[in-house]
């Protein structure tokens, strides 16, 4: 008779039911390496080539007009040509805002002086004679104003001040709810994903706007969710484990980074999402304006913030809890046990010198599972059904012996 073997699962499936085999603990040195790199070249860029900030931190002048009606199209190389014409230097920033009825073109570029400023609208008006409020074309139409950089300042100043708070409290709930170890490595996890992100504005050269101090923020509550739901699987595996030989602190961190990979992996995708239609929304519709900024920088952030937790913080952590001395004196006592396991399927005796039990016998590492699946378990859970042989003696004890309890063979009329 054949006996068929079950297939093995590929690995798709194995991410998803949480049964995959990436050792990505095991690979801690090469994901430092990466990511110390990676933030070395942010913070180098960041020192020596700065950031590209726009005149909300620099101050400048900033010109609009209607786009609806044109006598010319108004579009960003043209109005940028024009300025350029007359002032003898590129504009800053030349934007297209709103669409339809409500677009208009910003312009944004260093402080003009009074000559100047005329000069420009003047030549912008001769170009494109944008409609005015009475219909007609109208030099008045074309608004000016100047930026200050002490608002952009101030934003700055406050977003700083909120990220203080910020990691100080995450710092005390992490400390409460799980321990100082997953306290330290979340955030390191927290400042590696501002660093970087920082770091690729920087690089790039994208425009810092006071929208992206603030976007900036909010990348940083995803990034820590994501820490915690991995955090909180660790918690959940390595419940009683100095007491249980079966697996190290590494393998068990190792084990809840693949049960929840999948879960970090679709979380970050369907975050991305949302973020995507904000960027064909502001860009593609709106124009590049604050929708655009936003995203931009939560783009960045979510993909730094999704590789950190995963590659990253855990990791870090492994090695923050095997400096304890209780873990590494646990690691050895499962190492030892494995040598005895493979010795015993060698031929060598298996019995323990000191006299304890022998966990390279089968129904001695079953004992273990199941105390560790108790130990993991919630208290609230359900009790398991004894064997079959214990249901039976039971319901044989529990049976009455009186013969009114028996059925009998006829059917009462």
């Amino acid at each position: 008779m054949a006996v068929t073997t079950p297939s093995r699962k590929g690995g798709l499936s194995g991410l998803y039911t949480g049964t995959g085999s990436f050792d990505i603990v095991g690979r801690s040195r090469t994901w430092y390496i990466a990511f110390g790199l990676l933030v070395l070249v942010c913070i180098t860029s960041i020192v020596f080539r700065g950031f590209n900030l726009s005149i909300d931190f620099t101050g400048g002048t900033q010109l609009q007009f209607p786009t609806a009606s044109t006598a010319a199209p108004p579009t960003v190389e043209a109005v940028g040509g024009v300025y350029e014409r007359v002032i003898g230097a590129q504009a800053a920033s030349v934007q297209t805002v709103g669409s339809g009825a409500a677009g208009s073109v910003l312009i944004r570029s260093e402080s003009l002086n009074p000559t100047q400023l005329v000069a420009v609208k003047q030549a912008l008006f001769d170009t494109f004679k944008p409609i005015g409020p009475n219909g007609a074309p109208s030099l008045q139409s074309i608004s000016d104003s100047d930026v200050s950089g002490s608002w952009g300042g101030q934003i700055t100043s406050q977003a700083v001040i909120a990220l203080a708070v910020f990691l100080v409290l995450v710092t005390i709930f992490l400390a409460f709810y799980f321990e100082r170890a997953m306290a330290a490595a979340a955030l390191v996890a927290l400042v590696h994903d501002v660093v970087v992100t920082a770091g690729v504005y920087s690089i790039i050269g994208f425009q810092v706007t006071p929208a992206t101090v603030i976007g900036l923020l909010t990348i940083l509550g995803f990034s820590l969710y994501d820490t915690v739901v991995v955090f909180d699987k660790v918690k959940e595996n390595t419940r009683g484990l100095l007491g249980l030989t079966r697996r190290t602190y590494a393998e068990a961190a190792n084990l809840a980074l693949n049960q929840t990979l999948m879960r970090s992996i679709n979380t970050s995708l369907i975050a991305v999402l949302p973020v995507v239609g904000l960027m064909v929304v502001g860009v593609g519709l709106l124009g590049v304006g604050t929708l655009a900024d936003l995203a931009l920088v939560q783009m960045v952030g979510i993909l730094a913030g999704s590789l950190s937790s995963l590659l990253l913080a855990t990791p870090l952590l492994v090695d923050l809890k095997m400096r304890d001395p209780r873990f590494r004196s646990q690691a050895e006592r499962v190492r030892a046990r494995r040598a005895r396991a493979a010795g015993a399927l060698a031929g060598a005796p298996s019995e323990r010198p000191d006299g304890g039990p022998d966990l390279s016998d089968d129904s001695a590492l079953t004992t273990e599972l199941r105390k560790e699946r108790a130990m993991a378990a919630a208290a609230s859970s359900p009790a398991r059904p004894g064997k079959s042989g214990e249901r039976r003696n039971t319901a044989r004890t529990a049976r009455p012996t009186g013969k009114a309890s028996r059925p009998g063979g006829k059917r009462r009329g």
